[in-house]
């Protein structure tokens, strides 16, 4: 029998995932399917409780879906507890729904293959914005040992409250005080959409960052942000996001059709230059 997945949200049509998860089933040999499915927001809860019945083995799950999606599944991994969200699902042999969040294992594994040894002697960490990918990046930082881990948002009560899910080891910071903690930044992550092409751009003034510092941000359009390039140019080490989509996927795949991928420079250059098609 055929294995079918997909991509699950509302809209979908923008995704990447099935150019990934396509390219592995390709390379590796794999017999399956991976497709989108778009779920309207007032179908969502029916449509994840009656997952059973919907004719896929799992899915994954993005904007806004994942907490509806949580709240449907028997069992959850350790990280979709500690973020409140999940983005890959899938069902045992007895028709049980299973969450995971594999979001902050993308973040670790981008930064391990493209800053190898960025996380041995963890310190401060900065992290900018604090919506959903900044809770899965928090807790990221956090399990590799990184403290303090300061949340700097513009809406400082939203920045609060993220830190007061993760507890001491986490600051909610001001904006305007971020000058003085990027002095004693060991890593830096923007996970807001500030940068992002059509969107205004990420003005802050790199300067104060310690030159051994790692810049990461979470924005793949542009491939080179804006930060990333100041940071580049004054000889930080630098990380874009597309290696966290593509090292998100990596378990997924793994629960759904019993092979783990690797990502490769192939595989980058298959999205790179999709993404340079549609820029």
């Amino acid at each position: 029998m055929m294995r079918k997945v997909a991509i699950t949200g509302w809209p979908v049509s923008h995704s990447r995932s099935p150019m990934i998860h396509g390219y592995w089933l390709k390379s590796l040999g794999v017999e399956g399917v991976y497709d989108r499915q778009a779920v309207a927001p007032e179908d969502a809860d029916l449509f994840y409780r009656d997952f059973a019945s919907s004719g896929l083995v799992g899915c994954n799950v993005t904007v806004p879906h994942k907490e509806t999606a949580l709240r449907a599944c028997e069992t959850l991994d350790d990280a979709a507890r500690a973020i409140g969200a999940v983005n890959t699902l899938w069902l045992d042999g007895a028709g049980r729904l299973h969450g995971a969040n594999t979001d902050a294992a993308g973040f670790l594994g981008s930064l391990d293959q493209s800053a190898p040894g960025w996380d041995e002697k963890p310190g401060a960490a900065v992290v900018l914005g604090a919506g959903g990918a900044a809770r899965a990046i928090v807790w990221g930082l956090l399990q590799r040992g990184f403290k303090p881990v300061h949340i700097v948002n513009r809406t400082f009560e939203k920045a609060e409250k993220l830190a007061s899910y993760f507890g001491s080891d986490s600051i909610a910071q001001k904006w305007e005080d971020l000058g003085d903690l990027l002095g004693k930044a060991d890593i830096l992550v923007n996970t807001t959409s500030l940068g992002m092409e059509g969107q205004p751009a990420l003005d802050i003034d790199l300067s104060p960052l310690p030159d051994t510092a790692v810049v990461m941000d979470a924005v793949y359009v542009p491939l080179e942000t804006g930060l990333l390039k100041q940071a580049r140019a004054r000889g930080n080490r630098t990380v874009d996001g597309l290696g966290m989509l593509l090292h998100q996927a990596v378990p997924g795949f793994e629960k759904w059709f019993g092979v783990r991928p690797d990502v490769t420079p192939e595989l980058r250059a298959l999205v790179v230059a999709d993404l340079e098609k549609k820029s």
